[in-house]
């Protein structure tokens, strides 16, 4: 068997393995050492040691935990409760309003989190009671939740870019802020959507009954409003402020947000030591997952690039078309794909090593395209049958709703964020312009 068939094979088995419900890490690192004592022979582990413990001195990675323990300490504050409070009754008299002040709510606390499973929780057990007690549709109810609450995988502070950044070798601090305008871009699409469709139909979002808004005047509508959302305001700007004007690094600005956000779980009330160790352990855990994955991968890579995977797989794609945007939508529509049976992380480890010399061959702008991908990789967790929200959302069995409800929810969401990828395509300014003012 020749080195290129075997880097094939080593491809098919890694994809096989993972269907098979393998965990990431150990399928990767598994695959990647096999395959090494087989095609390169036992002189091979001195690479696999060699990229391990590279990765364990990368700097850039330590913001991977400090993001962490920030979205931790922030679910823990109870941030999300009050901000929720005040703008369901900021606009409450709409039509639709209530499910706005779910996106709302979403964007702000994806931006002070960076945890799909934290924001979809948190916004599932605050908003799908109200919303479904004053009689929003369950398909919307649901299918909002899961879209809003998955933003916290792209707008900054995100694990994914800081991981995609690593892996491409381009600046982290750039991807973060390319990512910020696309992600509330997607917010606002997700609004607009919600409007329109509770404006046409009214029985999909009613707005709250006006006997309920009296007892709130308007007055204490907007400054409640104001007050709940200063904090994580706050947090946003110094965290993206310190990486914008090039005062801190993202892995320093990633320790001031969560500085910052411990402070506020003080604020808040909400400390204690039995919490502090439990989001200490539960960071822990985290960290210790996305790092054995990245073991993994890395010792994965260097056996596949090795054996001459790398330069096949990129022949194989550019041989698709002679039209660089048709070679490009063949790259993403696989990415939907694999989003439908593979989690984020083993998309961006597996695939990203691939895609970026087809990027540099087709001229494509490199932070640009990261950042399509990171767009294209928001429909993963909304996409059947493995879609990370939709089984956050099953797994909390709220009365009357099944996984048939969640399904048809996610679809105009769906529909929503390959609207939201095309559009950036076309218009690259929404990624590249915040890229390109960073201080230097």
């Amino acid at each position: 068997m020749s080195l290129e068939l075997a880097a094939i094979s080593m491809f098919v088995v890694l994809v096989i393995f993972l269907f098979m419900g393998h965990p990431l890490a150990f399928v990767l690192g598994g695959v990647g050492f096999l395959y090494g004592i087989i095609f390169l022979g036992p002189n091979f582990l001195g690479v696999f040691m060699d990229r391990i413990v590279g990765q364990q001195n990368n700097f850039v990675l330590v913001a991977i935990t400090l993001f962490i323990l920030m979205g931790n300490f922030l679910t823990e504050s109870g941030l999300a409760d009050g901000l929720f409070d005040s703008m369901r009754y900021l606009f409450g008299p709409v039509n639709g309003g209530l499910g706005i002040a779910v996106i709302v709510v979403c964007i702000l606390f994806a931006a002070c989190t960076g945890i799909v499973g934290a924001s979809v929780v948190t916004m599932a057990m605050l908003g799908a009671p109200v919303l479904l007690r004053y009689g929003y549709s369950k398909e919307l109810t649901m299918g909002m939740i899961a879209a809003g609450g998955s933003l916290g995988i792209l707008i900054p502070p995100s694990i994914m870019l800081v991981i995609m950044g690593d892996q491409a070798g381009l600046s982290v601090g750039k991807l973060l802020l390319g990512a910020f305008v696309p992600g509330v871009f997607l917010g606002i699409l997700y609004i607009a959507y919600i409007a329109i469709a509770c404006f046409v139909k009214p029985e999909l979002g009613p707005a709250v009954p006006a006997a309920e808004l009296a007892k709130v005047p308007v007055k204490k509508r907007i400054t409640g409003a104001l007050i709940n959302a200063f904090p994580p305001l706050f947090l946003i700007f110094a965290v993206l402020g310190a990486i914008f004007t090039g005062l801190a690094t993202p892995t320093e600005a990633s320790g001031v947000g969560a500085f910052i956000a411990f402070l506020m779980m003080c604020a808040y009330g909400k400390f204690s030591w039995k919490t502090l160790y439990n989001i200490m352990i539960q960071t822990g855990k985290t960290t210790t997952m996305v790092m054995v994955i990245l073991i993994g991968a890395t010792c994965f890579t260097a056996v596949f690039l090795g054996l001459g995977g790398g330069s096949t797989m990129v022949s194989a794609i550019m041989g698709v078309s002679s039209s660089k945007w048709v070679i490009y939508a063949f790259m993403m529509i696989i990415l939907i794909i694999l989003g439908c049976f593979i989690d984020w992380v083993g998309i961006v480890l597996i695939v990203l090593p691939i895609y970026m010399p087809v990027a540099a061959a087709l001229k494509f702008d490199p932070i640009w395209f990261v950042m399509m991908m990171a767009v294209n990789l928001q429909m993963s967790f909304l996409t059947p049958p493995f879609g990370y929200a939709l089984f956050y959302l099953a797994s909390m069995k709220f009365e009357g709703v099944t996984l048939a409800h969640i399904y048809r929810g996610v679809v105009p969401f769906l529909i929503i964020q390959a609207v939201g990828l095309i559009l950036c395509t076309i218009f690259p300014i929404l990624t590249l312009w915040l890229p390109s003012m960073m201080a230097k």
